[in-house]
């Protein structure tokens, strides 16, 4: 990105909220604000069926968090402890990319572009995909 050879960022996301928040793979947060950094247009590619209307914001999504030992123990958990007893490990799979720094969600059913007001109307777009 520093060198100017991406031209556009895109991920996948678990979990769209109605506002476009959107839950993906841990690091996708710090990839967004890199894109948003270097003036990169940052994209989320999901299906329609990942869209929680349910959801008012990302703030709402529930992040799964995975065992300790993954961080603590070699072979990904399955080893011998590597690190010191007592450490504090909080160890999330996912974050959430707020909807303020995502350029456009991409659907089987089209691209959610931000209104006028820089926000994403997510359900009236979900409401017409279903009638088409």
């Amino acid at each position: 990105m520093k060198a100017g050879r991406v031209n556009a960022v895109i991920v996948g996301a678990d979990r769209v909220a109605a506002n476009g928040d959107t839950a993906n793979k841990i690091g996708t947060y710090s990839l967004a604000l890199l894109a948003m950094h270097h003036g990169i247009p940052f994209y989320v590619a999901a299906p329609l069926t990942s869209v929680d209307l349910s959801i008012s914001s990302g703030q709402e999504i529930v992040i799964e968090e995975r065992s300790a030992k993954e961080l603590l123990n070699s072979r990904g958990g399955m080893g011998e402890q590597v690190a010191a007893s007592g450490i504090s490990v909080w160890n999330p799979a996912f974050d959430v990319t707020p909807a303020t720094v995502i350029s456009g969600i991409v659907t089987e059913k089209g691209v959610v572009i931000k209104d006028g007001f820089d926000s994403f109307d997510i359900k009236s777009f979900v409401q017409r995909a279903s009638q088409s």
